[in-house]
C-alpha cells in the first residue's frame, strides 16, 4: 500500500513540476524531438539502403533501358544482339506498361503509388547472366550496343549502397551523441530548477528520514514525462516527414532506381525506439540533476 501511495505521489509531483517550469520543459522537449527526428531519419535511410542492398545481392540480373525512338522491329533485333553476347543466360523484353503494373503490384493497397505517371517507366530488357564474376564485363558489353539508352546494373549499385550505408551510420551516431548530450544537459537544468526551488523542502524531508529514492522519485518521473512527450511529438513529425519524402520520391521518378519501405511496415519499431530513447534520456538527465541536492 505504501508503495502504491508513493507512485501516485511521484506522478502527481512530477506532472506539477513539468508545467510549473514551462519554458525549460518546452526547451527540453524540443531538444529531445530534434535528437529523435535526426536519429530516426538516419535510421530510416539506413534501413532503406539495407533493404535495397539485400535485394541487389539476391539477384543476378540487370536492366537495359531501350531508346524510346526504337520500333518493335528494332527492339527485337536489339534483343537478339544481347542474347548472342557471351555470359548472357536469358533476355526478356518488358514494356513500360508491364513494368508499371509489376511495380504497383508490389505496392498493392498503398495509395501513395497509385498515380505514378506512365512516363516514369521505360521499355527495358531484363538480362540474366550466367557467371556473376563476369557481371561488370557483361554490363559493359550490353552498354556498348546501339539502342541501349541506359541501364540499371544492380551489382554496380551494391557497392555504392554499402558506402552510403556506412557513411549514414557514422554521421548518425555522431549527431545522435551530440544531440543526446545537449538534451541531457537541458533536461538536467530543467530538473535542477525544480530541485533548487524545493531545496529547503528536500532538506526537511531528509532530516525527517525520507529516503533518497522517495525524494528522487518525482524528479525522475518529471524527466520521464519530458522524454515521453518528446518521443510522441517526434514520432508524429517523423511519420509526416517520411510520408512527404515518399511522395516527393515517387513524383521525381526515382522509384525505378530505389525502393522506399512503407512506414506502416516499420512504425512499430520506430515508435518503440523513440519511446525507449526518450524515456532513457529523461530518466538519466533527471538522475544527474537531483544527485547533488541529495547531499544534505
Amino acid at each position: 500500500m505504501r508503495q502504491g501511495f508513493n507512485i501516485g505521489y511521484f506522478f502527481k509531483e512530477g506532472f506539477l513540476s513539468v508545467f510549473s517550469h514551462g519554458l525549460m520543459s518546452f526547451a527540453a522537449v524540443c531538444m529531445i524531438v530534434a535528437c529523435l527526428i535526426i536519429m530516426g531519419s538516419f535510421s530510416l535511410l539506413a534501413m532503406n539502403v539495407d533493404k535495397n542492398l539485400k535485394q541487389l545481392e539476391d539477384e543476378n540480373e540487370f536492366l537495359a533501358y531501350i531508346d524510346e525512338s526504337y520500333t518493335e522491329y528494332e527492339i527485337n533485333k536489339l534483343s537478339e544482339q544481347v542474347r548472342a553476347l557471351d555470359n548472357v543466360a536469358s533476355v526478356k523484353f518488358i514494356a513500360k506498361e508491364e513494368a508499371k503494373a509489376v511495380y504497383l503490384e508490389g505496392h498493392e493497397g498503398d495509395g501513395l503509388y497509385a498515380n505514378i505517371p506512365d512516363d516514369v517507366f521505360r521499355d527495358r530488357l531484363s538480362i540474366h547472366v550466367v557467371d556473376l564474376s563476369r557481371f561488370t564485363e557483361t554490363v559493359e558489353a550490353v552498354k556498348a550496343l546501339p539502342g541501349v539508352a541506359g541501364h540499371r546494373a544492380e551489382g554496380e549499385l551494391a557497392e555504392g549502397f554499402v558506402a552510403v550505408r556506412n557513411a549514414v551510420t557514422a554521421v548518425a551516431w555522431v549527431l545522435i551523441a551530440i544531440l543526446a548530450a545537449v538534451s541531457l544537459f537541458i533536461i538536467a537544468n530543467t530538473i535542477r530548477l525544480a530541485t533548487f526551488a524545493r531545496r529547503e523542502e528536500i532538506a526537511i524531508m531528509k532530516m525527517c528520514g525520507a529516503t533518497d529514492g522517495f525524494i528522487r522519485g518525482p524528479f525522475v518521473v518529471e524527466g520521464l514525462i519530458l522524454g515521453l512527450m518528446g518521443a510522441v511529438v517526434a514520432f508524429v513529425i517523423q511519420w509526416a516527414v517520411y510520408a512527404a519524402v515518399c511522395r516527393a520520391f515517387v513524383n521525381s521518378g526515382a522509384v525505378t532506381l530505389f525502393h522506399l519501405m512503407e512506414f506502416r511496415e516499420i512504425w512499430g519499431r520506430v515508435l518503440s525506439v523513440f519511446l525507449l530513447s526518450g524515456a532513457g534520456i529523461g530518466a538519466v538527465g533527471s538522475g544527474f540533476a537531483i544527485r547533488r541536492f541529495l547531499q544534505v
